[in-house]
């Protein structure tokens, strides 16, 4: 298997780097490689995610600054976007524009067998995203999801708890 600190301008997807990604409830659950940066891609962002039957990777969410298109590698699905949801298949695109809700989006593998996927997207180092089912969202900047100890800043709230401007302010 290939890590990120290894370079080659080439990579087979068998030897991406897998790790678990799941909540605690197991709604949400996938094994994703990120190998943008192992290739020396510094302008796209490349995942590989892998989803067991009756499983999500990632909740219902939209980017602001980041746009993704994912192509489907094997299996079958359901691509929820905004307020419509499409079947999927091996061979298929997805687009996921930057937005709002009109523009939200999640993969779900409705099929008997693995659903592999490519998610490609541009990067950005600072990013909002909105949950709409659960009406959070995420605020990151300089943070790494696939490694997180590395830094930056990563915040997930609500805009009902948010803070005056001049709180704590001597």
């Amino acid at each position: 298997m290939m890590t990120t600190d290894t370079l080659t301008p080439v990579i087979n997807l068998d030897d991406v780097e897998l790790r678990d990604f799941a909540d605690a409830e197991g709604r949400f659950s996938a094994r994703v490689g990120s190998f943008g940066k192992v290739i020396g891609s510094s302008g796209i962002g490349c995942m590989l995610h892998v989803v067991e039957p009756g499983r999500k990777a990632f909740p219902f969410h939209a980017h602001h600054r980041i746009h993704e298109v994912f192509v489907v590698l094997e299996g079958e699905g359901v691509y929820r976007f905004g307020d419509e949801r499409y079947p999927i298949r091996t061979g298929d695109v997805c687009a996921a524009p930057t937005g709002g809700a009109d523009t939200a989006h999640q993969i779900a593998n409705t099929g008997t067998t693995m659903l592999k996927y490519l998610g490609l997207s541009t990067t950005a180092e600072t990013e909002v995203v909105e949950y709409p089912d659960s009406g959070k969202f995420a605020v990151s900047s300089r943070y790494d999801m696939s490694n997180p100890e590395a830094g930056g800043i990563r915040f997930v709230g609500r805009k009902e708890a948010s803070l005056d401007y001049f709180e704590g302010e001597p």
